[in-house]
């Protein structure tokens, strides 16, 4: 029963980021076209391009460290006389 409730108030923790999402508001005025001298609203940064170079070199790095974790495993220790 202990376990059961520590499985619920740490789900109640962990659903509560998802209670505060709320939506964006509208842009003022319709919205904006955005071109010279116009007022729109700026766009943010996309993060999708810096997000998937930095997924390839964790992939990478992790690969690496798990190669050479393996290959010392597999090769015998040397014992000196």
């Amino acid at each position: 029963m202990k376990t059961l409730k520590i499985i619920f108030v740490l789900f109640c923790i962990m659903a509560l980021p998802l209670l505060s999402i709320s939506d964006v508001p509208p842009p003022p005025n319709g919205g904006g076209t955005g071109g010279p001298g116009g007022g729109g609203v700026p766009v943010g940064a996309p993060i999708d391009g810096g997000m998937g170079i930095l997924l390839a070199l964790g992939l990478a790095y992790g690969g690496k460290k798990l190669y050479t974790m393996r290959k010392e495993k597999s090769q015998p220790d040397e014992i000196e006389n």
